[in-house]
Parts: C-alpha cells; sequence; structure tokens
C-alpha cells in the first residue's frame, strides 16, 4: 500500500478508519449492537476456552466463528482502504490475510497461562505451578519476536507480505480508538487527567528544547556528518523516529536516502527499545507508575513502539502491583504514554516548517523561496484529529449524560477498544518484520547506528526518565473500587 498515492495519506486513511470503527460501535447506544461479534482472548489453559466474541449477543458465533467474522471484518475495511490509495488489491488482501492470522496466533499462545498469568491467586486458579508472569501483552512479544524471524531469516516470506507491512499505519488506528477508551477513562477521574495533561505539555516541550540539539551536536562535531545528516538524524533520535524524521528530511530539502536510512535506524533501534525497557520500567519504576509510563513515550521511538511500550509497561505493573494487593485502575499508564506520544507528534508540523525557514533563510537560501505557514498543516499528523475527537465525545457523553447512558457509552468502547488491541498486535508483528539487520549493514547504517548508540543510551533515556520523575513522581493511577 503505498502510503502516498493518489494525494491521499496513511496517516490520513488510519484516521478515516478508526473513526469509522468508533462511529460503528457507537450504534450500541441506539439499540444496535454492530460491534457484538469481534474476538477477545482469554488466558487459558483449555484452548477451546480462549477465545469467545466480546458480546453475549453474540456468543452462538462461537470462538472460532467470531475469530473468522473479525478477520472478514478487518479484511474488508483494509482492503477498502488499499482500493482508496489504488494499491494492489490483491496483494494486499493475500498479505493481510498472512499478517493477521500470524499475529493473531501470537496473541494466542501469548495468552497461554504459563506465559500469561501473574498472581498467585491466578496461578491457583488455572492449576499450574509457575508462569513467565507477562500477563496477555505476552502475546505482544511474541509477536515482535516472530515478525523480527520472518524480517531476517525469511526474506521471500516478509517481502511477499510488503503490502501489508504497516506497523505506523496500524498504530495510528489503535491511537484513534484509544481516545475513546482514555475518554471513559478521563471521565472517572477528571481532575488527575486534566493534571496529566498539563505535565504531559511541560515535559514535552522540556525534551524538545534539550535532546534535538544535543543529538545534532554529537553527529556533527562528534561524527562529522553533513547538515543533510545530523537534522533529520537529530529528528529521529529525539523527537518522534520515522514522523519526524521523514518532515524533517522533506523540510530541509535533503535526498530522499537520507530520510529512508535514517527511518530505518529508528525502526530497528524502536525493536531494541521495545524489548528492552518496558521491563526495566516496570523493575526499576514499579513505585512510580506514571514516569513509567511518561519514560517510554519519551524515550521509545515512532508511535508503534512507543505506545507498545507503554501498554506492556502497564501490564507488568499492574500485574506486580497485584500481587501486592494493590489493584490499579488500568489505561492510566498506557494513557499517559499515548498523551505524551500524541504532544510529540502535534508539534512535529511546527518543528518542520521552523526547520524549513531557518534552511531556506539562512543555510541553503533559493531567491524567492520561503515556506508557507500552510506547511504545518501539511505536515501536521492527521490521526491526532481522530485521538482528539474521539476522547473528547467520550468524555463529554460520560460527564453530561445519565448514568445508564454512560454504562452504555462504556460497553460502546469496550467494543471499540477489541480492536485496538487487534491493532496493536499487527504494529508489533509488522514491526518485527520491517527490521532487517543485514540489510541495514549491507547498506552501511554503521556510523549513523554508532550516533544513535551514542545518544540513544548514552544520553536521551536517561535525560527522559529524569524529566519523567521531574514531572510525574508521585503521581499514580487511582485504585479500583468495589
Amino acid at each position: 500500500m503505498n502510503g502516498k498515492s493518489q494525494g491521499l495519506s496513511e496517516d490520513l486513511l488510519a484516521l478515516i478508519i478508526g473513526l469509522v470503527i468508533f462511529v460503528v460501535a457507537l450504534g450500541s447506544l441506539g439499540g444496535l449492537d454492530l460491534l457484538g461479534w469481534v474476538i477477545t482472548t482469554s488466558v487459558w489453559t483449555d484452548l477451546s476456552k480462549a477465545l469467545a466474541p466480546i458480546s453475549k449477543a453474540y456468543a452462538g458465533l462461537g470462538g472460532i466463528g467470531s475469530l473468522v467474522a473479525t478477520y472478514v471484518g478487518l479484511l474488508v475495511l483494509m482492503t477498502v482502504g488499499a482500493a482508496v490509495l489504488r494499491a494492489d488489491v490483491g496483494r494486499f488482501a493475500l498479505a493481510f490475510t498472512a499478517v493477521f492470522w500470524i499475529s493473531y496466533i501470537c496473541w494466542i499462545i501469548g495468552s497461554y497461562a504459563n506465559f500469561a498469568v501473574n498472581t498467585p491467586a491466578d496461578l491457583q486458579k488455572f492449576g499450574i505451578s509457575w508462569s513467565l508472569r507477562l500477563t496477555a501483552e505476552g502475546g505482544f512479544i511474541i509477536a515482535l519476536i516472530v515478525g523480527l524471524i520472518v524480517g531476517n531469516f525469511l526474506p521471500a516470506l516478509a517481502a511477499w507480505m510488503h503490502e501489508a507491512i504497516r506497523p505506523e499505519m496500524y498504530i495510528k488506528i489503535a491511537i484513534v480508538l484509544l481516545g475513546g477508551f482514555l475518554g471513559i477513562v478521563s471521565a472517572e477521574k477528571l481532575s488527575l487527567a486534566t493534571s496529566l495533561m498539563f505535565l504531559g505539555l511541560a515535559s514535552i516541550i522540556v525534551a524538545y528544547l534539550i535532546f534535538w540539539a544535543v543529538v545534532y551536536y554529537v553527529a556533527r562535531v562528534w561524527f562529522k556528518f553533513s547538515r543533510e545528516w545530523a537534522a533529520p538524524l537529530a529528528s529521529g533520535i529525539s523527537v518522534c523516529g520515522v514522523s519526524a524524521a521523514i518532515a524533517t528530511a522533506g523540510a530541509i530539502r535533503a535526498r530522499p536516502v537520507v530520510a529512508v536510512m535514517v527511518s530505518s535506524l529508528v525502526v530497528v533501534f524502536a525493536v531494541v527499545e521495545l524489548l528492552i525497557l518496558p521491563f526495566a520500567a516496570a523493575y526499576f519504576l514499579d513505585q512510580q507508575p506514571m514516569a513509567a509510563g511518561a519514560w517510554m513515550a519519551l524515550s521509545v521511538k515512532t508511535d508503534g513502539a512507543a505506545v507498545a511500550s507503554g501498554g506492556i509497561t502497564e501490564a507488568l505493573i499492574l500485574a506486580n502491583a497485584a500481587a501486592q494487593g494493590i489493584k490499579y485502575q488500568p489505561g492510566w499508564i498506557l494513557g499517559t504514554a499515548a498523551t505524551l506520544k500524541v504532544f510529540i507528534d502535534i508539534f512535529i508540523g511546527v518543528w518542520a516548517f521552523l526547520l524549513a525557514w531557518i534552511w531556506t533563510k539562512h543555510i541553503d537560501v533559493r531567491k524567492g523561496d520561503t515556506p508557507k505557514i500552510g506547511e504545518i498543516w501539511q505536515r501536521f499528523p492527521k490521526f491526532i484529529i481522530g485521538y482528539v475527537v474521539t476522547f473528547l465525545i467520550i468524555l463529554f457523553m460520560a460527564l453530561a449524560g445519565s448514568a445508564a447512558l454512560a454504562a452504555q457509552v462504556k460497553t460502546a468502547m469496550s467494543e471499540a477498544n477489541a480492536f485496538r488491541g487487534i491493532f496493536f498486535v499487527l504494529t508489533f508483528f509488522t514491526i518485527g518484520v520491517m527490521s532487517n539487520f543485514r540489510q541495514l549493514w549491507a547498506e552501511g547504517i554503521g556510523r549513523l547506528a554508532a550516533v544513535y548508540l551514542l545518544s540513544l543510551f548514552g544520553f536521551v533515556i536517561w535525560v527522559a526518565l529524569a524529566i519523567s520523575l521531574i514531572f510525574f513522581a508521585g503521581v499514580k493511577p487511582p485504585l479500583v473500587t468495589g
């Protein structure tokens, strides 16, 4: 699927698909349960009890029927998107079929009790003596590992699935749906949610002012890269991964190879961070859960890996807390990571415009060539609009309506949220498939990787940790009541 074909971007398509699912989910408010057939997966020891439709109204489908219905529904929706982009619809449909089934099988495997359960009570419930305590989100890790195997050892299969390997699109759809879920969560604790918004904005501004300048200096002065390479590299490492690197490369008129190389590097390191940082956060920051979520957003690049890291971090910290008898409300740690990441994305267009203005005025001066204010909108990530809209609509409904309406809205968003989980696991698998380490090394990415390695693990993640603790120390999710 070509993300820029015929003027419709992958970003805009993600916004449309996310909003379509959101609107259909709201049909239940009028008595139309249009998404109750979507599949859910429970922790299991008996595979026959692992799968079920999310709504009891569709119990007759059974687990397998619900899974097939979910596949067919998503295949139709995503293939229509491919057609709108004028992609090869046949190739996309076949590739998406493989991506869906491999990804969901990974999620089912990750929900196996010996992988997923995390409390003594659950060990007793399932009659097992040990568990890796990964929670059900362990399926995301399995999907990532399987994706890495495909990307690095089965290149022919990876190439065949190329049309459907779109982790950024999948995570953007998930983030649009996440807005509605967080609207429900925030309505229950509005004052805390408001405080998190302001804390997130402040921490992002600080990160921008510090990270970019330092990474740019390291690339230019220590590694002697030209401005053409240093600016996109600084944006990719310090701001927001692939999106920022591509926007910056375009803003300064860098050659296409610059954006491609830096973006590839970002994806590779995002995978490394995804495998390490959530577990480090759960171990060292289990008493500072909101700071842990913020750390993921500020440290892990690309929307997919950052929000996914927030999800794993939340699952691990909630599991650890539950083992100690503390039951945090789910959604707050992930919400913190997602909110900060959205703030980062909001600034991409502004940042690219600012760099374009500096380059055209002072570095690469060409007569009559001045960036226009409209470029901010052109570079603005459109999926953020969906995140904000779904959040505000659900927040308003939950606060302004009756208790009965709030309960209906919560049910509707639980069905939309089931799709969010599916798009998450698609993101993990496809991130892995994209990460062909040997190919990147063969393309001469070594020096760029040295800058990335030094900047990320020598500076960015530690400053991000400090910023997260400064702004979020002592802030904890509400406890489950009742």
